[in-house]
């Protein structure tokens, strides 16, 4: 695949004129924080959407990335979220919980399909050990459709379990940091320890 700007011209529009037409979108979220699992999303969106704002889940706000989420879901042909809980992190450590988590992602769609996907676009430099095409594309979620997307539903989906557990464990302010190494995270640490979704394996002092 040749050089493609960061522009409005986005992969699926090459890979299509290339024969492409069942793609896959896979990204992930969580690999930085101190607490939570990695969530990871895989999915398929119809070639006419019309799902306007479609981009790095980071550069929305909140309620933009909600409302892009639930509309995503409703259009999505297929749509999986897969996740690692802190503790397989801490087992395989971070870059493989990662990879493994989207590729569940990826697998539990391909079953949910019943049919092989032509190609699975994955963000970042890692592909994936897949039984189908896979391209790992830097800047993902900027270039593809599908993979901005797959990282707006991840987003949401972590930052809403995050805020259920701040309920069991009210003490860190997950619903606010996410389980992030911020500063109030850390004096949270300090004063009442790690609970029982901390990733030991991170440094938390």
């Amino acid at each position: 695949m040749p050089d493609v700007p960061l522009s409005s011209v986005k992969i699926e529009d090459i890979l299509r004129s290339e024969g492409y037409n069942i793609i896959v979108g896979v990204d992930e979220v969580g690999r930085g924080p101190l607490a939570g699992p990695v969530v990871a999303c895989a999915l398929i969106l119809p070639r006419d959407h019309n799902i306007c704002g479609i981009k790095d889940s980071k550069a929305l706000s909140e309620k933009e990335r909600e409302e892009l989420a639930s509309e995503i879901r409703k259009k999505a042909l297929a749509c999986v979220i897969a996740q690692t809980g802190n503790r397989q992190i801490d087992r395989l450590n971070i870059r493989r919980a990662t990879l493994l988590t989207m590729k569940r992602a990826v697998m539990n769609l391909i079953k949910r399909l019943n049919t092989t996907p032509d190609i699975v676009l994955v963000d970042g430099k890692d592909s994936l050990s897949l039984p189908v095409e896979c391209r790992a594309i830097v800047k993902g979620d900027m270039l593809s459709e599908n993979i901005g997307a797959a990282s707006i539903v991840a987003k949401v989906y972590r930052d809403n379990l995050m805020k259920r557990l701040d309920k069991r464990f009210p003490q860190y302010g997950f619903a606010i940091h996410k389980g992030y190494g911020t500063r109030s995270h850390y004096e949270a640490i300090k004063r009442f320890g790690v609970c029982e979704i901390h990733r030991r394996s991170f440094r938390l002092y």
